[in-house]
């Protein structure tokens, strides 16, 4: 039987489960964070076909290129470089060699500007040699499923068996999407339950504003943010908008509850992933897993178990702002602003609930339902998407003038907000502005973006 290791004490009920959540408060508001990750695609330049894992010009001799040659800490499974560790940073891959930066948490936007701004140069510098180069945009424009490589991690091989059994499009989001994340803390468990709701009800306007996603195997396919629309047909378990957390009783105890009954994908035990996809952690709690007879999980267990939940935002001991496409560099650093923004001033935070308290479950469903269509079009108790969006720019940019967080040259966060901004104003998406270059100057040819939207 596999063991756990001492350092991870085995979970005695309920209560452990509640008490991991609970560490999360951060009540002295000058440590709260700011965590940006953001993933691109990798293609070879002279084909603009994916990068495989293997071979002098892969993804594993890119990952070596840079420990090599930018002092990253190379993180290894069966023999593989699968991920680079820099201080809090890291590098992962997602399923497909989709190249993700999990960035530090950073005290103000800047810092996180500046470290985006590092990192691609970091890998125009190592890729640049190897024929790579990285597409921004929310969804593969061009290769098929079958064509995108699978890159050498166990748990992937798990999710991607179990993807095909629960909803349509899994493995599309596994293999084809990209996006950009914030992370960001709370004080108490009163105050992560407002920035929830609100985190939740303004997702599908983040959706809106960062839609990139307009191509699919070399046309367009009939989406703003196809890769918003693939996240509704993933796995009805683990993902959504979650309408209990507006319901009184939330907290970190409810979330716990709900986080228990989500179907387990696996447990990683001395360097490998056993495969427990669809069993319960709740059986595990009772030592009854059918595949770890007689053991219960460790805290590290729940930890990894709360990694396998993807609602629109996400709580583990801070919150994740899940809802975007990724894009340029200017909207890799605009999506930490907007949230930022809104959820760091308490005034700003006052007045974004109130702009969404009175919305029902079904009018948030209907929302994230429309926006991967209709954009900043879509419609939301008599007002529209783009409505909403420019009340909420105003909040955020409000919030960040109070937060008066300066760079060298005194300027503060609020510029980061420029081009959501402009893309509210004229209430055309990103993806609206490609289908439009793709209709007049590239002439109905997709691989056209892979200059377009490159880093």
């Amino acid at each position: 039987m596999a063991k756990a290791t001492e350092k991870a004490p085995v979970l005695t009920g309920f209560d452990d489960l509640v008490a991991h959540l609970a560490t999360g408060p951060k009540p002295d508001r000058s440590t709260w964070r700011i965590g940006t990750e953001h993933e691109k695609f990798a293609f070879y330049a002279d084909t603009l076909k994916p990068v495989p894992y293997e071979g002098e010009r892969g993804i594993g001799a890119l990952l070596n290129g840079l420990a090599d040659n930018y002092g990253w800490e190379r993180v290894v499974e069966n023999g593989n470089v699968i991920a680079l560790k820099q201080g809090i940073a890291s590098i992962t891959l997602e399923p497909g060699g989709q190249f993700e930066l999990s960035g530090a948490p950073l005290e103000h936007l800047h810092q996180t500007c500046a470290e985006t701004g590092s990192h691609l140069t970091q890998l125009r510098d190592v890729a640049g040699k190897l024929g790579i180069a990285f597409l921004g945009v929310g969804f593969q424009p061009l290769w098929a499923l079958e064509d995108i490589p699978i890159m050498p991690k166990g748990r992937y091989k798990i999710m991607r068996d179990y993807m095909g059994k629960v909803g349509r499009l899994g493995r599309q989001m596994m293999f084809r999407s990209c996006t950009v994340q914030v992370n960001l803390d709370f004080a108490s468990e009163a105050d992560m339950v407002k920035k929830f709701r609100v985190g939740l009800a303004l997702q599908p306007i983040a959706t809106a504003l960062f839609a990139a996603s307009p191509f699919a195997e070399g046309r367009l396919n009939g989406f703003l943010s196809y890769r918003a629309h693939v996240w509704t047909d993933t796995d009805p378990d683990r993902t959504g908008m979650l309408p209990f957390v507006f319901e009184d009783a939330m907290g970190f105890e409810r979330y716990a509850a709900y986080a228990l009954d989500v179907p387990m994908y696996f447990v990683y035990r001395d360097g490998k992933y056993i495969d427990c996809s669809g069993q319960s952690f709740r059986a595990f709690m009772d030592g009854k897993m059918p595949v770890l007879p007689g053991e219960r999980p460790t805290a590290k267990d729940w930890e990894d178990h709360l990694t396998t939940i993807f609602p629109e935002v996400r709580l583990k001991t801070y919150l994740e702002m899940r809802g975007a496409d990724s894009g340029p560099w200017s909207r890799l650093c605009a999506l930490p602003a907007f949230w930022a923004g809104i959820l760091y001033d308490d005034a700003a935070l006052e007045a974004a609930w109130s702009l969404v308290k009175s919305w029902t479950a079904e009018d948030r469903e209907s929302l994230r339902r429309s926006a991967p269509v209709l954009g900043l079009r879509a419609p939301i108790r008599g007002n529209s998407a783009r409505d909403i969006a420019q009340a909420a720019l105003a909040i955020a940019r409000q919030g960040l003038k109070a937060r008066a967080r300066r760079d060298n040259s005194g300027d503060d966060e609020t510029h980061f907000l420029g081009e959501l901004d402009d893309i509210a104003a004229t209430g055309v998406t990103p993806a609206e502005r490609l289908i439009e270059r793709y209709r007049t100057e590239w002439g109905g040819d997709v691989k056209r973006v892979f200059e377009a939207c490159a880093y």
